[in-house]
C-alpha cells in the first residue's frame, strides 16, 4: 500500500528547525494521511492501520502544539 509507505515516511521525517509555514504544511499532510487511512480502515478493520493512525495523530498534535505556542502567564 502506497499510502502506508507515505505515512511511515512522514512519521520518520525529522521535524526540527521547521518554519511556521512548514509546520502548517506538515499538520495538513498528517491530517490528509489520517483521513485517507481511516477510509481504508472502515472497510478492512485492520488493527495495523489503527496503530498507524494513532502514531500519526500523536505527531500531528505535537506539531500543532508547537504552532499554537505557549499560553500567556495568568495574571494575579
Amino acid at each position: 500500500m502506497d499510502l502506508l509507505k507515505e505515512a511511515i515516511a512522514f512519521e520518520k521525517a525529522k521535524m526540527r528547525n521547521m518554519s511556521t509555514s512548514d509546520r502548517v504544511v506538515a499538520s495538513r499532510e498528517a491530517k490528509r494521511l489520517i483521513l485517507a487511512i481511516n477510509e481504508i480502515y472502515k472497510e478492512t478493520k485492520d488493527p495495523e492501520l489503527m496503530d498507524v493512525m494513532k502514531r500519526l495523530t500523536v505527531k500531528k498534535r505535537k506539531i500543532e502544539k508547537r504552532l499554537k505556542g505557549r499560553p500567556p502567564e495568568a495574571e494575579q
